[in-house]
């Protein structure tokens, strides 16, 4: 496959879960891909550059580094995930300043990067972007998953999903008189080693009775990304096994 072929690419948060699987895919498919993740350093070939999505300087750095050594920016995927360290709180316990912090690094850094970078597509006249969304900015909460266990679905995660997916109808409507291109994708429950009474719950109920992988996600990422999807754009293209078709 080479539907990306030459693109440059950038994946924030490349480096998790989700990231490291949407760069595998993207590559494979013959993107220019750059890592852009707090959690390493800047490679020589900058297919890797640390960059703090929570710092405006550090975005704005990253993105100069590929235009100086790419002359363009093709594509971008806001995929990074930060979040306060008492993120899981049951929603009677959420202090507030860590409401609008993870408010703050998540929703608002997805804002920066891609007007940042919309600037550059603007002049190329040409450019696709693609926001990692969630079904829970979809529907409402299952809690009857947890049952059994500790765990939540922290009340922000719902907010922030919920207002990028709407955001993100904004930007397409907003960006496409320049052939700039903005869609979602919208995972399901991601698989990732959880508490086992949650994850049989969670089977139980999904339609296709497994919890989504990772490589169930970046084809629909690279699609986005692609011109395959080229009349394609403010639309949420939702990954969750039938979860919210029920």
């Amino acid at each position: 496959m080479d539907r990306l072929k030459g693109k440059v690419i950038i994946v924030t948060g490349g480096s998790g879960l989700l990231g490291s699987e949407i760069i595998a895919r993207v590559t494979e498919e013959g993107a220019i891909c750059i890592n852009a993740d707090i959690n390493h350093s800047t490679s020589d070939d900058l297919t890797r550059i640390n960059c703090d999505v929570t710092d405006v300087v550090s975005i704005q750095q990253c993105i100069d580094a590929v235009i100086t050594k790419h002359g363009r920016i093709d594509g971008l995927v806001n995929n990074a995930y930060p979040r306060t360290k008492d993120w899981g709180n049951k929603f009677e316990d959420i202090n507030y300043e860590s409401w609008k912090t993870n408010v703050d690094w998540q929703l608002n850094s997805y804002f920066y990067f891609t007007q940042a970078i919309s600037k550059h597509m603007s002049v190329a006249k040409k450019g696709s972007i693609v926001n990692m969304a969630s079904i829970y900015g979809v529907v409402g909460p299952d809690f009857s998953v947890y049952n059994g266990t500790s765990m939540t679905m922290p009340a922000a995660y719902s907010a922030i999903k919920g207002g990028l997916i709407n955001f993100t109808k904004y930007l397409a409507s907003y960006l496409g008189a320049n052939n700039i291109r903005v869609n979602c994708v919208s995972p399901g429950g991601i698989f990732d080693n959880q508490n086992r009474t949650f994850v049989e719950n969670y089977n139980n109920k999904v339609p296709l009775k497994r919890m989504g992988l990772p490589a169930d996600i970046s084809p629909a990422v690279a699609f986005l990304l692609s011109d395959d999807a080229k009349y394609i754009t403010g639309h949420n293209l939702v990954v969750d096994g039938g979860w919210t078709s029920i």
